[in-house]
């Protein structure tokens, strides 16, 4: 535990972040909750807490936008498979027939992220994915970008009828019990917010960070999520239970396992499941010590959580950021925190019946 403590308070030393909560668990529950230092702005900022709400950015993918669309391919009301065209006819004569939903889940879908019209900044989106011309073959070349995952939270709205914010609440916060989990904080809430800076070094609390989820009102299927490391720890455990938990199931097993096996793969350079993360570039809260079988994801507000069902561990890292342009150093604090989190929480891959090979 001290390595932790020594972990979080170098980075707050060295001010890559002004403070951040670590949580470490397994299927049964915490493990592992420490808060450290305080939110942005200066001494004034209050300090962190467990109720503390983050803006979570691209975890927005894994914990709304990736399980609405897997259990709506549960339900039938869809098939991964489905030409993004039958249900984006903006698409057709586009020369983007082979574009599956398939592609947009794993960022191989060829797109690049745009700028937004000011006018009705949604249907710029889907018209300028439309227009574009993609960058090789579809299904061929990994390129994670954002507009994959805002026609995917579009596509909820057209398939269930409602929005992306409602669909995530009815069918996993509200029954899983994520009572702080939700796109744009009401008054209440805003005021236990964590601050982002925006764009222009202001301090926005309780307002998304992500410049096209704002144009897009605050809700968007690549960003938008705030939530409590709490709350986050209930959806981790939910994965680790193939989608139960505490006897409410939300997803079956078999959409929890398809999510989060490789769907692509180059060279084993790259590999994604859907929406999940397994090994790429952006991998480095995997650290050293968790599976080949683990997943997760991170966000530029400065959040991940890497889960590994293997040894049956989780960590969650929710942080109030300062320096963006430290990248490397970053990468490093999350790598970091998820090796000494192995080594210390995680079960033994020969007690969990999965050795021969497992580890990395």
């Amino acid at each position: 535990m001290e390595k932790v403590d020594q972990l979080l308070e170098n980075a707050i030393t060295r001010g890559l972040i002004t403070g951040g909560v670590v949580l470490v668990g397994n299927s049964k529950g915490v493990l592992f909750e420490k808060v450290y230092g305080r939110g942005l702005g200066g001494q004034e900022a209050t300090p962190l807490s467990l109720d503390t709400i983050f803006d979570i950015a691209s975890l927005t993918k894994v914990i709304a936008t990736t399980p609405a669309i897997m259990k709506l391919a549960e339900e039938r009301k869809i098939s991964l498979v489905d030409p993004v065209v039958k249900w984006f006819p903006e698409f057709s004569g586009k020369g983007k027939d082979d574009l599956l939903i398939l592609n947009l889940l794993t960022h191989t879908s060829g797109l690049d992220d745009f700028s937004l019209g000011s006018a009705n900044p949604l249907r710029s989106a889907i018209e300028g994915a439309a227009q574009q011309r993609l960058k090789g073959e579809v299904g061929s070349r990994f390129r994670y970008a954002d507009i994959n995952f805002i026609l995917l939270g579009e596509l909820v709205r057209r398939v269930s009828g409602v929005g992306l914010q409602e669909y995530a609440a009815d069918n996993f916060y509200g029954p899983l019990g994520m009572d702080d989990t939700g796109f744009n904080p009401d008054r209440a809430k805003m005021a236990r917010c964590a601050a982002t800076r925006g764009s222009e070094n202001q301090l926005l609390q309780g307002m998304v960070q992500d410049s096209l989820s704002r144009q897009l009102g605050g809700v968007a299927g690549h960003a938008g999520v705030f939530t409590t490391v709490n709350d986050l720890s209930r959806f981790c455990r939910m994965m680790l239970n193939e989608g139960e938990l505490d006897g409410v199931r939300v997803l079956s097993g078999r959409a929890v396992r398809q999510m989060t096996v490789p769907y692509f793969s180059r060279g084993g350079n790259v590999v994604r499941g859907l929406g999940w993360d397994i090994a790429s570039p952006f991998s480095s809260p995997k650290g050293n010590g968790f599976s080949r079988y683990s997943f997760g994801h991170t966000g530029y507000s400065g959040s991940s959580i890497w889960i590994d069902p293997a040894t049956d561990t989780y960590v969650v890292l929710l942080t109030s950021r300062v320096e963006y342009a430290k990248t490397k150093e970053f990468s490093r604090l999350r790598s970091e925190l998820s090796t000494l989190a192995a080594s210390l929480f995680a079960t033994p891959l020969e007690i969990v019946g999965m050795a021969g090979g497992a580890a990395e």
